[in-house]
Parts: C-alpha cells; structure tokens; sequence
C-alpha cells in the first residue's frame, strides 16, 4: 500500500482521536466544542463522548500496524462521523461553533474514502 493511503488512513485515526482530550475536563471541552460545561451530567456524557471516540480513534492508529483491521476501523470511524454530518446538517447545527467539527468530519471522510479507492 502507498505511503499517501497510510497518510490518508492515519489523518482519519488523528481526527478521531484528538476528542480523547475531552477528559481533561470541562474548560477543555467548552474550548473544543464552544459549548458551556455547567452542568455536571452533560460534562459526564461528553467525557464519556471522548472515551468513546479515543477509542474509534485509538483503534484506527493501531490498524496502521495492523493492517488487517483496517477496513473495520475505517468503516466503524466512516459511519461515526458520517453520522454526525448527517445529524448536523439534518439538524441545522452547521453554524460555528459546531461547523469545525463538522469540516473535520467532512476531512475525515474524505481521507477514509481516499483510503478505500487507493487500498
């Protein structure tokens, strides 16, 4: 496989990733996603969030040495974030602060199915 496709695949892994850094606490995800973390719940679930992505993300970076989990982490971090645009547009949250999340997404995307054509 090309070294661009690995590039491609690894930049999706990275996208999915970075949100891990939600569980340093609430004033980084208010920075992340431009969202006041008063309450103790919602602050709870978007850490849970930030597992949860930590661990499509995670997945995705280890298949760079395994390659055989490739497609299926490719796939499960494809359906995540074409799930939030979706969600997003279907929504009407396309309006900052949301929408850098959403270009990441598109980015995301972009390199997964840049991977699949090249892989």
């Amino acid at each position: 496989m090309s070294m661009f496709a690995t590039a491609l695949f690894a930049i999706a892994g990275l996208i999915n990733f970075l949100p891990l850094m939600g569980l340093l606490g609430a004033k980084r995800l208010e920075a992340m996603y431009g969202v006041p973390m008063e309450r103790p719940d919602l602050q709870v679930l978007m850490q849970h969030r930030a597992v949860l992505f930590g661990v499509v993300g995670g997945a995705q970076l280890w298949a760079l040495r395994a390659v055989e989990l490739r497609p299926f982490t490719a796939i499960i971090g494809g359906i995540s974030m074409l799930a939030y645009l979706v969600l997003a547009v279907a929504k009407g949250q396309t309006e900052p602060p949301l929408r850098k999340i959403l270009i990441a997404d598109i980015i995301g995307i972009a390199a997964l199915a840049g991977w699949f054509v090249l892989a």
